[in-house]
C-alpha cells in the first residue's frame, strides 16, 4: 500500500491518521505540490484532478480523502468506523459532506491564506469557518462523537482542519465542546500528530 502524500495537507493527514488508528502499514510517496509534483503526466494518470492524497493498494488507485477513508474503513477497519447499516452510513455521510463544504471552504481555506498565500477572501472563508465550528459545537454539546456513540470516519474527516483552525486565525476557545472532541481524538490508540497539531 502506498500513499501519495504532502505533509502539510490536512486531507493527507486524515489518511495517515486513519491508517495509524487501524494499524495498517503503508509506504509514503512524497508529492512536491509547490514544485508542480501533482501536475506531472505521471501523477495525473493516478489522479486526473491533480490533487493529493492518492492511495495505491494492490494495483487499485483511489483518490479523494473521503473515498479513501470509506475504502480503508470498509476493507481493513472494524465495522464501527463505517457501519453497513443505512442510517448509520447516512449520519456519517452528513459529516463527510460538512468536511468537504463548510470545513474545506471555511477552515481549510482560511489556513491556506496564511500558510500558502492562497488568494481567497479571508472574510468569506472565516465566516464559513465560523459556521463550521458552530455546527460542530451544536452537535457535540450532547454527544461525544459526530455520528453516534463511537468515533467514525466522519470524525476523522472533520478533525484535521478543525484542529488546525488557529492557523487560519479562528479562535477555538469559543467552542468548548469542539475542544473536548479534539482532546478525545488525540487520546485514541494509534493517534499521530501533524505539524500544527502537537
Amino acid at each position: 500500500m502506498r500513499l501519495f502524500d504532502f505533509p502539510r495537507s490536512g486531507n493527507c493527514y486524515k489518511i495517515r491518521l486513519f491508517l495509524s488508528l487501524i494499524n495498517r502499514p503503508y509506504e509514503t510517496v512524497p508529492v512536491a505540490l509547490f514544485e508542480g509534483g501533482a501536475e506531472t503526466q505521471e501523477f495525473l494518470k493516478l489522479n486526473p484532478r491533480g490533487q493529493v492524497p492518492v492511495l495505491e493498494d494492490g494495483g487499485e488507485i483511489i483518490w479523494d480523502s473521503m473515498a479513501i477513508l470509506a475504502y480503508l474503513a470498509g476493507r481493513y477497519a472494524d465495522s464501527s468506523w463505517y457501519p453497513e447499516e443505512p442510517l448509520a452510513q447516512a449520519r456519517i455521510m452528513q459529516w463527510l459532506a460538512v468536511s468537504e463544504n463548510e470545513i474545506l471552504y471555511g477552515l481549510a481555506r482560511s489556513r491556506a491564506i496564511f500558510l500558502f498565500n492562497k488568494p481567497f477572501s479571508l472574510e468569506e472563508c472565516q465566516a464559513m469557518g465560523t459556521k463550521a465550528l458552530e455546527l460542530l459545537e451544536h452537535q457535540l454539546e450532547d454527544q461525544q462523537w459526530l455520528a453516534g456513540s463511537n468515533p467514525t470516519i466522519g470524525d476523522i474527516a472533520c478533525f484535521p482542519y478543525v484542529a488546525l483552525a488557529r492557523e487560519g486565525q479562528l479562535d477555538l476557545d469559543k467552542y468548548p465542546a469542539v475542544l473536548a472532541w479534539i482532546a478525545r481524538i488525540r487520546k485514541l490508540p494509534g493517534f499521530i500528530p501533524m505539524e500544527g497539531i502537537d
